[in-house]
């Protein structure tokens, strides 16, 4: 390889995804490599995979076919993250270029990996630790983000819910102590994050390694570390959302007021079907609690349409439940199987132009709704954390604390920077955005 030592990298998928891909750039650094913003300048072209949904995994795939006339050129190819820990070495058989296949929790191997690489073997790989603790922050963590700090808590997945491949590919549930959490978010600190994203597959499933802390009682906690004014969390599961992390909301304004809690769908029949482990009435007895909160708390969610078996009149119970709700987001997806879930042995009888016609019938009413949420912002003044420009527009970029995009003008010469704050009158609202000036 080339002496100077460079890599690309390339995100797909999560959140989770780009915060791992934070630990491979701080190790990849490490050792000497530089990154660059070009795959034609790099040594090593690494891909961070996500397999939650079939086009993402594609997409892997139809990239890796298309940088594959960099190989002769020396160039060596590295696939990460979920698809890795999926294909395993069948990624070598599809694409024979590939010299490194590694999952999510052998991150912390990468070094002994490369020098294997650099030695000239071309059949590397990293399946094996996915039941290992030993999987969280690598000593080299490179924080990408300009203004948000990401703590991964807890990974994993022991749900199974039927449609999903994350059991499979990011392994059993294991949480991180809830003092390397705590040590992390003031290291976090130190550096001058002002908002920290403590994630996880189901991340307030969490169960304090040492058995010190609950999940809301870390919330609490790491609301209450010096310099944070941010404390965020996804993605949370039904099942293990507990009416103390409400609390904990109400009690700590440093705890954003927004919650983004899957729903998948409104109806219980299909829920047993998607073996999510509640009904609809769990599921809005935990909206209920948002409801009566002190503070407004913007709630989210995931919606799948289309799954194997679900009705007409069951898609109409979910449409309902959104009326019910009134969520001011939701990421409506197609049902599409998965390799190893227990959804494929279904009958997936729902035609693609149908599950097509269900998600734009969702994403339709679930826009009106936000067009209503969103005006209710009019007039008001909002504590804005500043993202970055919009140059076209002339508009600063940030985010509120419920998580909602919020662009402004700024009578100010000089562009805030990233991750300041700016309290924004709203003087225009949008199904998806607010846009306002700065006070």
């Amino acid at each position: 390889m080339a002496t100077g030592k460079t890599f690309y990298i390339e995100t797909f998928g999560c959140q989770m995804n780009a915060h791992d891909s934070e630990k491979v750039i701080g190790t990849l650094e490490q050792q000497g490599y530089a990154q660059v913003q070009d795959e034609a300048e790099a040594d090593l072209l690494v891909y961070n995979t996500c397999s939650i949904r079939d086009k993402a995994e594609q997409k892997v795939f139809h990239r890796l076919n298309d940088y594959k006339k960099f190989y002769k050129s020396g160039k060596r190819f590295a696939v990460i993250g979920c698809v890795a820990q999926q294909e395993g070495e069948r990624i070598f058989e599809k694409a024979p270029y590939v010299s490194l296949v590694a999952g999510s929790a052998s991150y912390r191997k990468l070094p002994e990996m490369i020098a294997r690489l650099e030695a000239g073997e071309s059949r590397i790989t990293g399946l094996d630790d996915r039941q290992t603790d030993e999987t969280f922050e690598t000593e080299f963590t490179s924080r990408q983000n300009p203004y948000r700090g990401y703590i991964t808590i807890i990974e994993g997945c022991d749900k199974f819910c039927a449609y999903c491949v994350v059991p499979y590919t990011r392994g059993k549930e294991r949480s991180r102590g809830s003092d390397s959490v705590l040590e992390e978010a003031k290291r976090i600190a130190d550096l001058g994050y002002t908002e920290i994203q403590l994630l996880g597959q189901n991340v307030n499933s969490y169960k304090d390694s040492s058995g010190k802390l609950s999940f809301a009682e870390l919330l609490a906690a790491v609301g209450q570390v010096p310099g944070i004014r941010r404390v965020r969390f996804t993605t949370s599961h039904p099942r293990d959302f507990t009416k103390d992390i409400v609390e904990a909301i109400d009690a700590y304004d440093t705890l954003c007021d927004h919650v983004h809690l899957p729903v998948q769908s409104g109806s219980s029949r299909v829920l047993r079907a998607m073996a999510r482990e509640y009904t609809r009435d769990w599921y809005l007895e935990r909206i209920a609690w948002m409801k009566s909160a002190r503070r407004k708390i913007s709630i989210t969610t995931d919606i799948i349409v289309g799954f194997p078996g679900e009705t007409p009149a069951e898609f109409e119970e979910t449409v309902e439940l959104l009326n019910e709700v009134q969520y001011d987001g939701v990421f409506g997806f197609k049902y599409s199987p998965r390799p190893n879930t227990p959804a494929l042995v279904m009958i997936d009888s729902i035609s693609e132009a149908e599950k097509s016609l269900r998600l734009q019938v969702l994403l339709d009413r679930q826009r009106e709704i936000q067009r209503v949420n969103y005006d209710k912002h009019l007039g008001e003044t909002l504590e804005v954390m500043v993202e970055g420009m919009n140059p076209t527009r002339g508009q600063v970029t940030g985010r509120s604390s419920q998580n909602k995009p919020v662009n402004f003008t700024t009578a100010s010469p000089i562009a805030p920077a990233p991750g300041s704050y700016a309290r924004v009158k709203v003087t225009k609202t949008f199904p998806n955005s607010l846009a306002g000036e700065a006070v």
